[in-house]
C-alpha cells in the first residue's frame, strides 16, 4: 500500500523550472505547474520542510523562474547539474542523506526525463517518492502522461498538490492549516 506523506519525513525537490525550459512548455499546463509548485514551496516554508531545487545547465537554460525564486524558503539548497537525474549531480545524494528524510516529493520538468530518472533512482536508493502530478510538466502533453504512467507502473506515488499539502497537515487543527489552505486556488 502506498504511503502517505509525513511532515517529519518529507523533503521537497523542485527540478529545473528555469526560464528557457518554462517558455517551451504548453499552456495551461505550465501555469498550473508554476502555481502548484509555488504553493508547495510556500507550504514547505510554513511547515519547516527542507527544500532542494536544481538547475540544469543554468548558463544555457537560465535561472529558476523568478516567481519561484521568490517563493523558495530561506534555507533552500540549490544544486546545479548537467546529469538528467538529480542523483548524478555533485553532492546531491550526500546532501539528501544528511537531511535524514525518507520521503522525497518532486515537482518540475520534464516529467519524462529529469523528473522520471530522479524519481526512479531515488526509489532504487530506498526513498519513498511522490511525484506531484499537477506540479510537473513536459513540452509535449503525451510525454507528461507517458512519464506519469511509467512512474505509477514503477510504484511511485503520483498525487496532486492538494493531497500532498493536506497529508503534511494531517488535521484541520494543525496550527498552519489556515495559512496552508490559503495557498490553494479557490474552487470554481
Amino acid at each position: 500500500m502506498p504511503p502517505l506523506c509525513r511532515l517529519t519525513d518529507s523533503l521537497l525537490l523542485c527540478i529545473d523550472i528555469q526560464d528557457r525550459l518554462y517558455d517551451t512548455l504548453p499552456e495551461p499546463a505550465r501555469r498550473r505547474m508554476l502555481d502548484n509548485t509555488e504553493a508547495l514551496l510556500r507550504g514547505a516554508g510554513l511547515l519547516g520542510i527542507p527544500v532542494f531545487h536544481t538547475e540544469q545547465y543554468p548558463k544555457g537554460l537560465g535561472k529558476t523562474v523568478t516567481r519561484l525564486q521568490a517563493a523558495l524558503p530561506p534555507k533552500t539548497r540549490r544544486i546545479e547539474k548537467t546529469s538528467f537525474s538529480c542523483c548524478g549531480a555533485d553532492g546531491f545524494t550526500g546532501a539528501l542523506r544528511d537531511t535524514h528524510k525518507r520521503q522525497v516529493v518532486i515537482t518540475g520538468v520534464e516529467t519524462h526525463i529529469c523528473v522520471m530518472q530522479t524519481a526512479l533512482e531515488l526509489q532504487q536508493d530506498g526513498y519513498e517518492v511522490f511525484v506531484v502530478d499537477d506540479a510537473v510538466c513536459s513540452r509535449r502533453m503525451a510525454h507528461w502522461k507517458s512519464g506519469l504512467n511509467r512512474l505509477r507502473q514503477a510504484g511511485i506515488v503520483a498525487a496532486p498538490t492538494e493531497s500532498i499539502l493536506f497529508e503534511w497537515l494531517r488535521d484541520a487543527r494543525h496550527d498552519q492549516f489556515k495559512a496552508v489552505s490559503a495557498l490553494l486556488p479557490p474552487l470554481h
